[in-house]
Formats: C-alpha cells, structure tokens, sequence
C-alpha cells in the first residue's frame, strides 16, 4: 500500500522553535518527529510514501531523500502554497492510483496499528476510515459520533462549549477508497475536517471509524511537544529511540563523558559525544543531544536541548527547550523558557 505524509504546515504553534526547522524535523528523543512516522509506516509494510512539503521543505527533503536510509521509498510533492489537507492529497493523485491509501501526518507521535486499521476499512467497504482517540479536551480536534457498528454519523471540527457532543477525537490518520479522491474538487484549498467529511457525511456515503488505544499525539504545541518526550520515556509511546537503554530509563549514546561526581536521574536520554562535568546534575525527563555540554555544577530538569547546546557552569533549567547550538550562560536560572538563536550561536 501507498502513504502520505503531511508534512507542509508552518507550524506557528511551535514557535519559536519553527521559525528555522519546520515542524516535521522537530526532533522527538533526539529524533525528527516524522522518522518516527517513516520508522510506523516501514513497520506496517508501506513502503512507497509521498510527502507534500512547502514551509523549508528543503530541510525535509535534504533529511530523508529518496527513503532509502529507512528501507522505503520516498517522493515530493512540492506545493508552490499551502491546499489543505484534502487539497494536497488530491494533487498527489496520480500516485495513488487505484488503489486503498493511508493519510498521517508528519508531526504526530503515534504506534496506531495501522495494518488493523486498514483491514478494518477493508471489511466494512469503507469510503474513508478515521482512526480514532478519546482525548481531554475535545476543542482542540475533530469529533465524531458513531454508532454500534463503528460508522461515523455526525463529525464537527474543533467544536467549543456547548456544542462539544463526544471527546472522541479525529487523529488525522485516515485510510481512503480510492473513489474518495473523485470528491475532492481539484486546484483549490480544501480540507477534510471543515470541508470533505460534511460532505460525504450529507450524502450518506459510508466512513467508519477505529477507536484505538493505542499510543498518539499531535505534536502541534510546545505543551504537547514536552509531554510528548515524557510519554515516550515512560514508554507509553511505543517507539524507536536512536541509542541504547544502558539501564532501565536511561539511554545514552557512544563517546559520552560522564564525570564520576556527576548526577543522572532517569528517565533520561543523552545522545552521542556529550560531556557532562563535575557536580552536573541531568535529572528526570531530561532529553540532550548529540554533541551538547553541561558544565560544572549545572542542573537540567525536564528540559530538552538540542544539538549542540551548552549549558554553562551553575546554571539551572527546569521544563526549558533549548534549541540548536544555543549556549546559556553561568549562573542563569531558567523556568518555562525557550532558547533559540535566530542567526548563530550567540550566548543567550
């Protein structure tokens, strides 16, 4: 079967953070947010994936290429401005075919077991399958109500107050027939929660959903992005991490100084070539990259810090997002922050 990956939106929500790297390469336990996804897809047997890329799409195709490095193969579409979900899957008609389709989107963290969901679709003879997930706050999603046979019979796009009517909430993971790309008008934006699924819905056409336990969360907002770390450490996210688990919760990469009056709390992951120096204190929910250093007598606490990032000596960081190459200077205490260097590795 054939993917595709969402992968063009700005991600404003996330910024700072998004003003250089786009969303899909926001990396998730030292790891793009959509390997994550390249890695579920491979797992599940699609191996011929195409990615609609427009915000620093570059970036997203220098990172994956043609696939090749993840056992899949990889092709672009490259939209000159945004279409909308639904817009930008039906400009990737020719590549789909004729044949049953998956639809995910490049900044979730998901383990949906998506050849179930497909053979679901297959079973009910399903125009559009939605994979489903009972979440907290319904305002944030779609929602849908369905009856005892799985068929969705009312869908609402981020609903607000009164009209909330179920906390079952659209995932953005779907699986199509390939007659629904005959609904989808061509050369306009068009959208499946505000636009395609009324639609077909009023016309009575059959789309079902697949409520699933399973593991998944749209990495739309720095909130969402932290928990997202803490979900994945606490294995509840049932993921690839990039090094081994030397201990239980702890993952540390190769050419790590560790120095012997150092702390390491856990859950904790620390990425190769990574220094951290006498009386450095990196506690839970902690996540550093590749090449960063932590100076003498720093403590880093539910923090997440980039490739290449410094914390210098005596500085302390709680629930902080530390972006690429950013040195944070001696003797700063930082809480709820986010450090980012627009231009170059300047101290902050």
């Amino acid at each position: 079967m054939k993917a595709m990956i969402l992968a063009a939106g700005v991600g404003s929500r996330m910024h700072p953070l998004t003003r250089t790297l786009p969303k899909p390469l926001v990396p998730i336990v030292n790891m793009p947010v959509m390997e994550h996804i390249v890695r579920l897809l491979k797992r599940h047997g699609f191996t011929d994936i195409i990615v609609n890329v427009h915000y620093l799409g570059d970036q997203i195709m220098a990172c994956f290429g043609d696939g090749s490095a993840y056992g899949v193969n990889i092709s672009y579409s490259i939209e000159d401005r945004l279409w909308g979900d639904a817009g930008s899957v039906k400009r990737c008609e020719e590549f789909f075919g004729n044949e049953t389709f998956l639809v995910i989107g490049g900044d979730d963290l998901a383990d949906i077991d998506l050849t179930r969901l497909v053979e679901s679709h297959k079973q009910k003879n399903a125009l559009a399958s939605i994979a489903l997930s009972l979440v907290d706050d319904p305002s944030e999603y779609g929602i849908v109500l369905i009856n005892e046979e799985g068929r969705i019979t009312r869908f609402l796009e981020k609903p607000k107050g009164e009209v909330i009517f179920s906390n079952t909430a659209n995932t953005g993971v779907y699986v199509f027939a390939p007659e629904a790309l005959e609904l989808i008008p061509r050369g306009v934006f068009y959208l499946f929660g505000k636009n395609f699924f009324p639609q077909v819905l009023a016309q009575g056409r059959p789309i079902y959903g697949y409520l699933t336990a399973s593991y998944w969360m749209d990495v739309g907002n720095l909130a969402m992005y932290q928990q997202a770390h803490i979900d994945a450490m606490a294995g509840r996210a049932r993921i690839d991490f990039p090094v081994p688990e030397v201990r239980k919760y702890v993952w540390i990469g190769q050419n790590v100084e560790i120095a012997p009056s150092a702390r390491i709390g856990y859950p904790v992951v620390i990425g190769d070539n990574v220094k951290i120096e006498d009386g450095a204190q990196v506690l839970e929910n902690t996540v550093i990259a590749s090449n960063c250093s932590v100076e003498a007598g720093a403590v880093i606490r539910e923090s997440i810090l980039w490739e290449g990032a410094h914390v210098m000596a005596d500085t302390r960081l709680e629930h902080c997002v530390v972006g690429k190459g950013c040195h944070v200077k001696s003797n700063a205490a930082i809480f709820d922050g986010v450090i980012v260097d627009l231009s170059a590795a300047n101290d902050v």
